[in-house]
């Protein structure tokens, strides 16, 4: 058998020790990548984390790009620009992340026979500079924000470059597709590991010994996710609101949900084993994404298909790409972004009806199977082929 071609896996977000809670979507599908490629993941140092080792069998390196090892708090927890957003003086680590990325891969790129780089920022614009084939992976705000004519020219030419283009969703793509002539743009989501979820994890009585119903976010608590949206739909829904996840927003929203004296949980941070029991815990998942000033939206709602593949039924907004995954009254409920009136219906009608939660769970569960990672990696291996035909 010939050797297996060299995969180098650029990105800025990935576990950073087993356990993490940090997404994990990058090293899942490069482990459902090492049938066929060689791979490595190149990704950013972080405080405790291992500069080499091996997970899930993908080996990691991890760059350094400041000084002081414990000051590198640009990426985690969470990701580059909620962070900046949150402590504006973490922009003074971005040009030292940059620069240290060119450098790391100035002296490794010639090791790999292709590159994917996710995120067009930094990973992107940085592999543009260098000869070694790679495909670009766009996520969401890489492409919908900072946008002003330097980054942008950036940008296009990080796309010009690119032996291939992918992005997690349509509306990316039409993003996307006002930075370049290229034609051949492909959407593949990032996929979800199906197996790993599912109703044998539910609990009775896991949020409470009540017969309360619960309704569930996860995800970081951020200005993009809504939250403050649900937590507003709940106040007159006689159930119980449980909120997986942390961030800036966290203690606005614990003194909101407060004041409308809502029966309300924030479990912080979990696990992904301990998510799937939260997920399949709960009665109904909602996803109340907005769209940002700046234009910024969701890119394709992962955690969604999560809530999904665990068999409960999902509500979104009609913004960004989870409109993609929701077939509305099929696969779940959509709703305006920021309508209080509509999300708190839709709350209710899932939570009175049995029927609706029975058809949703059913064709909710089905519509996750197509984002399996058993189709969705492989869909990015082929990319990878065709770049190295």
């Amino acid at each position: 058998m010939p050797d297996k071609k060299k995969l180098l896996i650029t990105a800025s977000t990935l576990p950073r020790w087993e356990g993490d809670t940090e997404p994990r979507f990058i090293l899942d599908l490069a482990s459902h990548m090492t049938d066929e490629f060689d791979v490595t993941i190149l990704a950013p140092a972080a405080p405790g984390a291992k500069d080499e080792e091996v997970l899930e069998g993908v080996k990691i390196k991890r760059y350094h790009y400041f000084p002081i090892h414990s000051k590198e708090t640009l990426c985690y927890p969470g990701s580059i620009v909620p962070r900046i957003k949150q402590k504006k003086v973490r922009a003074l680590l971005v040009p030292f992340l940059f620069l240290s990325l060119k450098h790391t891969i100035r002296k490794i790129h010639k090791d790999y026979d292709v590159i994917h780089a996710h995120w067009v920022i930094p990973q992107g614009i940085v592999q543009s500079s260098f000869s070694t084939p790679y495909l670009i992976t766009g996520h969401g705000s890489d492409i919908t924000t900072l946008n002003n004519p330097i980054v942008r020219a950036l940008k296009k030419k990080c796309f010009k470059k690119a032996a291939g283009i992918t992005v997690v969703s349509e509306y990316l793509k039409s993003k996307v597709m006002t930075m370049t002539d290229k034609q051949d743009i492909k959407v593949i989501p990032m996929g979800c590991d199906t197996k790993k979820f599912g109703q044998e994890f539910r609990q009775e009585g896991f949020f409470g010994d009540d017969n309360k119903k619960t309704v569930l976010f996860v995800g970081r608590l951020a200005k993009i996710k809504g939250v403050e949206y649900l937590i507003e739909a709940m106040e007159t829904i006689d159930a119980r609101l449980v909120i997986a996840g942390d961030g800036p927003l966290r203690e606005e929203l614990e003194a909101k949900a407060k004041e409308l004296n809502i029966d309300c949980t924030f479990l912080g941070s979990k696990s992904h084993d301990e998510l799937r029991t939260i997920y399949a815990s709960a009665d109904v998942f909602v996803a109340p994404s907005i769209t940002m000033p700046d234009g910024a939206q969701e890119g394709l709602g992962l955690v969604a298909l999560e809530a999904m593949s665990s068999g409960i039924p999902v509500i979104g907004t009609r913004s960004g790409g989870i409109k993609e995954i929701i077939e509305d009254k099929k696969t779940g409920l959509l709703v305006d972004e920021k309508n209080v009136a509509q999300l708190r219906r839709a709350i209710t009608d899932i939570l009175e009806s049995e029927s609706l939660s029975r058809t949703l769970r059913h064709h909710g569960f089905a519509k996750a199977l197509e984002y399996d990672y058993a189709n969705t990696a492989k869909r990015y291996k082929e990319c990878i082929r065709e770049i190295l035909r």
